[in-house]
């Protein structure tokens, strides 16, 4: 058969477009190509330049899978690539695994969502392989579940996360039989197994999708796949139910999915768990792949939780709990009087945190899943870990209970095949509470862990941001605060990394920088990745990376006091107050320094815009 090219080799081909136009199964992708071929054959220099674009080369597979736009040709989401996809993912299975491999396939609600994942189920059931697809619209964390409970081969969810509404992707997680085959460390494939794929699976992978010659080519069962029933998403609940976190007083809790495909799961785990005062946000609950209240489904974007604020302030909630579209991120809010909404969004590294210290908490007290029984007997030292852009307060606090921590690239196909991990967390909303069941970031068991923690603190009366100073207290505060440049022109952030490695800031905050580190050449044990890292004299840092999923050129900023200059800025407000004869309010330590702390990032965001010009 002959091959059906997947890009142009010198310019505007129209005798490739119509080959793939010929060859796509979908109608409405083909017709689109159609219309824009007859444009550009026609004179249209944007109908050329267009093309040019879609046929640049595939969409590239890597160690995210696949993520882009929905729309037609080869540098595209579409069915022709999925399809494609599908059968390289199939070819790699079949070599390391043999006949009879097994996938299990989820999805999210996005447009084309469900035809992705039959497409998948359809090549791989051709391909001698036994497909298992999930129900339909089930959070990323239920595939990444079903992988593990039910031993699978590998996995793969259709979803573009927190993504823009035109947007869809392909994530693939590996189980053990294939990472046994390809890995030369044993135990590097037994902690790789349940998670994302990384090197060299991807590259392999990617070479059997490369070898696709068409679609056409490409045998599809038209049925023979299995359909799992609710009976795994009541399997998943069972599972947050036996790690103990549960309500301890009544919490009034808001809750979001983000037009999502979370709301079904979140309220069911929360019910399970003992919170019954839960109100969802009616207007975000359902799902909806337009995204019809936000500009950006994230629950890092300003705007995002503004209807979870309105509703939290009708009915008096005491936590607000955010999922993204796809439910692997959770973020939390707490009442705040002095913010304008009545409410303080937490930031991820404090969540991370909160969450870390909880689990350290529980760890020494005997009371964490992973002590009791289902820890297994051979259960190795519990590690901690976060992504290295994420805040070293994590590891300050697991020293402190005496715990191992640990840092590793960004990204929880890193974090989560970390051997001996009990807590894992990234500062952009990911945690992973319990990894011995799904070895990925889960919104929702870490919604379910967070609203416990909160609940236990009330019950006790304190609160998260008592809890947070407590810990502040003791191993210094760490603030934390993003910059990012979203760019039209991607070829902008190569040109802005390049600037940053031949020419650095040579201050922070006004503090000399007194260590630069370029991570493609490898950092504390780490593998090479595309980042800056600057350590100035008084401790701040700054990492700058691209991101790995959109258009952006991402900094990452910590500034940082230790317990004494927390106790010195307590006392100081206390003098103040004492000095001005007014009654002295109860304030925090960390809240007395936060200003300055502001004040730090403030000015290395300054600095970091004046240096890029962008």
């Amino acid at each position: 058969m002959t091959r059906v090219a997947d890009r142009f080799t010198a310019g505007f081909d129209a005798e490739v477009v119509r080959a793939w136009i010929a060859d796509d199964p979908d109608l409405q992708t083909a017709t689109t190509l159609e219309h824009i071929l007859a444009e550009a054959e026609a004179g249209d220099a944007a109908a050329v330049a267009d093309l040019e674009d879609r046929f640049a080369g595939p969409l590239v597979f890597g160690t995210a899978g696949l993520r882009g736009e929905i729309a037609a040709g080869p540098n595209r989401m579409n069915r022709a690539v999925v399809i494609r996809a599908a059968a390289g993912l199939s070819a790699f299975l079949a070599e390391t695994v043999g006949e009879g491999f097994r996938v299990v396939i989820g999805c999210d609600a996005r447009h084309k969502s469900s035809d992705f994942a039959a497409d998948t189920a359809a090549v791989v059931t051709a391909a001698g392989g036994v497909a298992i697809q999930l129900p339909e619209q089930l959070p990323t964390p239920l595939l990444a579940f079903a992988l593990s409970h039910l031993g699978a081969d590998a996995g793969v969810m259709v979803t573009a996360s927190h993504n823009p509404p035109a947007d869809n992707g392909y994530k693939v997680y590996l189980g053990q039989r294939p990472l046994q085959a390809i890995e030369s460390d044993p135990d590097a494939a037994l902690a790789g197994a349940g998670a994302q794929i990384v090197s060299p699976a991807d590259a392999l992978i990617a070479e059997k999708i490369a070898a696709v010659e068409s679609v056409a080519s490409v045998p599809r069962a038209e049925s023979g796949w299995e359909h799992l029933d609710e009976s795994i998403v009541e399997r998943y609940l069972a599972r947050i139910d036996s790690l103990g976190v549960r309500a301890s007083a009544d919490l009034s809790i808001v809750l979001t999915s983000l037009h999502g495909v979370g709301a079904g799961v979140a309220e069911a785990a929360l019910a399970r768990t003992g919170f019954t005062d839960v109100h969802p946000v009616a207007s975000q609950q359902a799902p909806d792949p337009d995204f019809p209240t936000v500009s950006f489904p994230n629950p890092e974007e300003a705007g995002a939780l503004d209807e979870s604020y309105d509703l939290a302030r009708e009915v008096g909630a005491e936590l607000i709990i955010a999922n993204d579209p796809d439910a692997d991120r959770f973020s939390a809010a707490i009442p705040d009087s002095s913010a304008a909404a009545g409410y303080r969004q937490l930031t991820g590294d404090e969540v991370g945190l909160l969450l870390g210290e909880d689990a350290a908490n529980r760890l020494a007290a005997g009371t964490h899943h992973a002590t009791g029984p289902l820890s297994g007997s051979h259960a190795p030292a519990p590690v901690f870990a976060n992504s290295i852009v994420s805040s070293r307060g994590l590891a300050a606090a697991a020293t402190s209970h005496g715990f191992d921590a640990v840092n590793t690239l960004t990204g929880f196909k890193w974090i989560s095949r970390v051997p001996g991990l009990v807590f894992g967390y990234e500062e952009a909303l990911g945690y992973c509470v319990d990894p011995a069941a799904v070895r990925d970031k889960d919104g929702i068991s870490a919604a379910v862990t967070f609203a416990a923690l909160a609940s236990r603190l009330k019950s006790e009366g304190s609160s998260i941001e008592a809890e947070l100073d407590r810990i502040r207290g003791r191993d210094g505060c760490f603030a934390t605060a993003p910059l990012s440049f979203r760019l039209d022109d991607v070829s902008l952030i190569a040109t802005a990394m390049a600037k940053l490695r031949e020419n650095p800031p040579a201050t922070l905050a006004g503090s000399p920088v007194a260590e630069v580190h370029d991570l493609s050449a490898g950092y504390d044990g780490l593998p090479p990745t595309d980042g800056i890292l600057l350590l100035s004299e008084s401790n701040s840092r700054v990492i700058v990376r691209p991101s790995g999923t959109e258009p952006k050129l991402k900094c990452y900023l910590e500034v940082v006091a230790e317990p004494s200059e927390l106790e010195a800025a307590s006392e100081a407000d206390r003098r103040a107050a004492a000095s001005a004869g007014v009654k002295v309010p109860t304030t925090s330590a960390s809240a007395s320094l936060a200003p300055a702390l502001k004040e730090r990032l403030t000015s290395i965001t300054t600095e970091l815009k004046t240096f890029f010009a962008l």
